[in-house]
């Protein structure tokens, strides 16, 4: 989509977003966002929107720093392992050189 606006509704409030985003993509980021602040609302009722919003943003920033460190934990996972494949590379080449003796 070339930047335009997106109308999307959250806690019952229109907002219109620019984007450049496919537009299903943003009415699904929309509703995401809607459901995380009904369920805010939900649980603390009193609360007034710039509270709610607040919260959920924190919620959502939590999400996104545990999904990067998970991400990060499979990368050093797989960077352990390609050490020590490379490290048992070598030491089969290093053994093959052995075992032809001298060039």
């Amino acid at each position: 989509m070339a930047d335009g606006s997106v109308p999307v509704e959250i806690l019952g409030q229109r907002y219109p977003i620019r984007s450049s985003l496919d537009t299903a993509y943003v009415h699904e980021l929309a509703a995401y966002v809607d459901s995380k602040m009904k369920s805010a609302a939900d649980a603390a009722p009193e609360g007034d929107f710039l509270r709610l919003a607040v919260i959920v943003a924190l919620n959502l920033a939590d999400e996104v720093f545990r999904s990067r460190g998970i991400g990060d934990g499979e990368a050093r996972d797989v960077a352990e392992r390609l050490r020590r494949i490379e490290g048992l590379i070598d030491q089969i080449l290093t053994d093959a050189d052995r075992a032809r003796g001298p060039a």
